[in-house]
């Protein structure tokens, strides 16, 4: 049995909200989409609680590294701007990208930073230097989202030309090209034991994939429309997913059903567009940000 409850619903944006990240420090969360600025808030208040600095495009990816007090948003421009917590200040834009970067996720072991963009390459950088180490050619059409399994061995990259790229977190080298959706990939995840991994896609199936031979383990008719987002419970088999439906759903991650669907249909007080992003803050709270414009807070008890 799963109770969901709202409560709080964050305004102030003033466009589509494509992105949020939670913050190495505890209940704070960032977020961006089609506005001027990164947005910093309170969850312990729900309150806002300033313009992180301003943007000249779109935000799509926010991310900060684990043990780094840094942290970096992804332009429609293809620059990724970073911002240093402890220096208070943006330093040194990394430029490389011309096209759109879609994710932004960093490899703890390895120390380095891994960057998707519209131009189908990923580009990786050192974190403590933060200069471009390598670039890896996965794709002709752009690369929507990036999954890093939990051993850190292997990365997973899904594609607008419905194929997901693995490759070897080590050495870069490709393991295999997955294809099985029959749309744009825009959402990919690895179990929390990393023995399989989740894809979503525009095609709004939710396909599981086993992580040793990405065989096809079981597709989920998921949503009614993209799949944007896939997010696994910090600690509990359960996964949560956002659709441009405007519905978040969360299943089992041990058996693969349906144990809610959050959603104004099912009498929800939801998200009246697209869903486009979640992030599970600790146990029970899961937030989701939205082409409405507002992030909400929702309190699941299991």
């Amino acid at each position: 049995m799963i109770t969901v409850q709202k409560t709080a619903e964050l305004t102030g944006h003033a466009n589509p909200i494509f992105t949020l990240e939670l913050s190495q420090k505890p209940g704070i969360l960032f977020t961006g989409g089609n506005d001027k600025g990164l947005v910093e808030w309170s969850l312990r208040d729900s309150a806002f609680i300033k313009v992180m600095f301003p943007v000249n495009a779109s935000i799509y990816a926010i991310h900060c590294p684990e043990g780094y007090p840094l942290m970096f948003a992804g332009l429609r421009s293809g620059e990724v701007l970073v911002f240093d917590f402890i220096q208070q200040k943006l330093l040194k834009p990394l430029r490389h990208h011309r096209k759109a970067i879609f994710d932004i996720k960093s490899s703890v072991k390895k120390d380095e930073l891994l960057i998707a963009s519209e131009d189908g390459t990923v580009s990786v950088w050192s974190l403590k230097t933060l200069e471009m180490v390598h670039t890896i050619n996965v794709s002709k059409d752009t690369i929507r989202c990036i999954a890093i399994a939990p051993d850190q061995k292997q990365v997973a990259f899904g594609c607008r030309d419905n194929h997901i790229g693995v490759y070897d977190l080590e050495d870069y080298t490709i393991i295999k090209a997955v294809h099985g959706h029959t749309m744009a990939v825009f959402s990919a995840a690895y179990s929390l034991d990393g023995a399989y991994l989740a894809t979503g896609s525009r095609d709004a199936q939710v396909k599981i994939w086993d992580s040793r031979t990405y065989q096809e383990i079981k597709n989920i008719p998921a949503h009614l429309f993209a799949v944007n987002h896939i997010a696994f419970h910090p600690t509990l088999p359960y996964f949560a997913t956002a659709s441009m439906d405007k519905s978040i759903k969360i299943w089992g991650a041990d058996d693969f059903k349906l144990y809610k669907n959050i959603s104004r249909e099912k009498g929800y007080p939801g998200h009246v567009l697209s869903v486009n992003k979640l992030a599970w803050n600790g146990q029970g709270q899961l937030l989701s940000v939205s082409d409405d414009k507002n992030i909400i807070s929702w309190q699941i008890e299991f």
